[in-house]
């Protein structure tokens, strides 16, 4: 009976917040270890599928920079990246899409859809999602590797009102139809902007952003964020991981959360508790 009686206790203790973030969009960037180990990747796409019953709309925006890394490998292609972006020439490009648009975009919409979800594949390029440019280096070719240059939001607030979980490959196409690949973090930050989420989730292989010393911050504004990266305290992946999540709270965004995606259940965890994990980026009052 006490098991019962704690099950009980737990879901009036999540009450205040499925309260707080009811009909509310919560938009959560997939990748690292989350995406790779099968008990993390069964535990994501519950806590995905729960969301969704109690009224919080999940939308998903995947990565799958080590699988693409492990397929460009077996064809002996390098894997080159300029300030956390992949070098992405055509033959990588086609990779990408198929590594992306068609393989694990694939699994991660059957998944949810195995624990009773509504998932619906889609990249950048379906009905002028997102519309993409080249992106510009100072001395670097970066071939089709992408920035965004606008996004429809009507795709995702369609599917919203239809009950679907909309999961995005980070693909965008330009006005000529040509490809490009997105970093997906960028791609995540743009899309929560544009349907002015509640909050913005990456899910990382770290605990979040670490100061010079390797500890955890757990609080940063959007000037302290940008002042890390200036002073390189934030470097190599972590940059468009941030620089998103704080692009993505001065566009309206409540809050962007930088977490440790190898925790099991981390994004409910993150959703549903007053603690966290990781790392929050927002507006200090």
């Amino acid at each position: 009976m006490q098991k019962h009686i704690e099950k009980i206790r737990v879901l009036f203790e999540s009450l205040p917040y499925i309260r707080k973030f009811y009909n509310k969009t919560i938009v959560i960037k997939y990748g690292g270890s989350a995406m790779v180990e099968d008990a993390l990747k069964k535990g994501f796409a519950q806590d995905v599928v729960l969301m969704k019953y109690v009224g919080i709309n999940p939308v998903i925006v995947h990565g799958g920079g080590p699988q693409i890394a492990k397929l460009l490998s077996r064809l002996g292609k390098e894997s080159r990246f300029v300030k956390g972006i992949r070098v992405t020439d055509e033959e990588t490009m086609d990779i990408v899409e198929m590594v992306l648009g068609g393989k694990i975009n694939n699994e991660i919409v059957g998944l949810i859809n195995h624990y009773g979800g509504k998932a619906v594949g889609l990249s950048g390029k379906d009905a002028g999602f997102i519309k993409a440019k080249r992106i510009r280096i100072k001395g670097e070719e970066m071939g089709f590797a992408g920035d965004i240059e606008s996004i429809n939001p009507r795709v995702i607030k369609t599917l919203e009102e239809s009950n679907f979980i909309p999961v995005i490959a980070p693909i965008g196409a330009d006005e000529k139809g040509l490809s490009y690949n997105i970093n997906a973090d960028t791609v995540a930050g743009k899309v929560a902007g544009a349907i002015a989420a509640e909050k913005l989730i990456l899910l990382t292989d770290v605990p979040g952003v670490l100061d010079r010393d390797k500890k955890l911050i757990s609080m940063l504004s959007i000037s302290e964020a940008r002042s890390l990266i200036r002073k390189h305290v934030i470097t190599e992946g972590m940059i468009p991981k941030v620089k998103c999540c704080a692009d993505a709270v001065a566009n309206g965004v409540n809050s962007a959360h930088i977490i440790d995606g190898r925790i099991e259940h981390a994004v409910l965890l993150e959703v549903f508790t007053d603690a966290g994990v990781g790392t929050v980026i927002k507006i200090k009052r």
